[in-house]
């Protein structure tokens, strides 16, 4: 859906032709269907200094107090390692470029915690997480009904802290304002 939504962006689509395709992708049930979307695209203009994101297989977190952020237009590699004491992982989501259809998540995290920023679209199975002292919480909103995009599988262990998995919030000019929570 990324790859239409930028050839659109691109002019390599029309509107009626981005409708139809994203229609096609959401009904979608093997990955020959999605392929077939974007063979007939013309290639993408780019440029000479500007290398293609390429996609890694892990991703790993090793940290000793202190936090880690990953946030913004990051590419979501097929796997992620966490392994954290006395401190924090935050993971967002909501802009991240999604290569694979499931992201399994190991964590081990002792007297920290691990935050799942996410939009609809993506779901989060924690089944598999043993906590020892600490808790596993789903904010409000964060089921809400829309095509599953990405699902994430958490597995691991936490040991004296916490798993959060949340919308995005405002920022204080937001707030301030008075404008709508993001995917309100």
């Amino acid at each position: 859906m990324e790859q239409l939504r930028v050839a659109a962006g691109d002019g390599r689509l029309t509107a009626e032709e981005l409708d139809e395709r994203l229609e096609v992708a959401l009904t979608a049930r093997t990955y020959a269907e999605l392929a077939a979307l974007t063979a007939d695209l013309p290639a993408a203009r780019q440029s000479a200094a500007v290398a293609p994101r390429q996609v890694r297989d892990l991703l790993r977190f090793e940290r000793r107090g202190g936090g880690v952020r990953q946030s913004g237009q990051w590419v979501v590699p097929a796997r992620i390692e966490a392994d954290v004491r006395g401190g924090s992982v935050k993971l967002d989501l909501t802009e991240a470029v999604v290569s694979y259809p499931t992201l399994p998540i190991d964590v081990d995290v002792r007297g920290g915690s691990l935050t799942l920023v996410i939009r609809p679209g993506i779901s989060v199975d924690t089944n598999d997480v043993a906590i020892a002292g600490g808790s596993v919480k789903f904010r409000a909103g964060t089921d809400k009904p829309a095509p599953v995009t990405l699902e994430v599988q958490v597995s691991g262990q936490i040991r004296g802290g916490s798993v959060v998995v949340r919308l995005p919030r405002r920022t204080f000019r937001q707030w301030l304002t008075r404008q709508p929570k993001p995917y309100a």
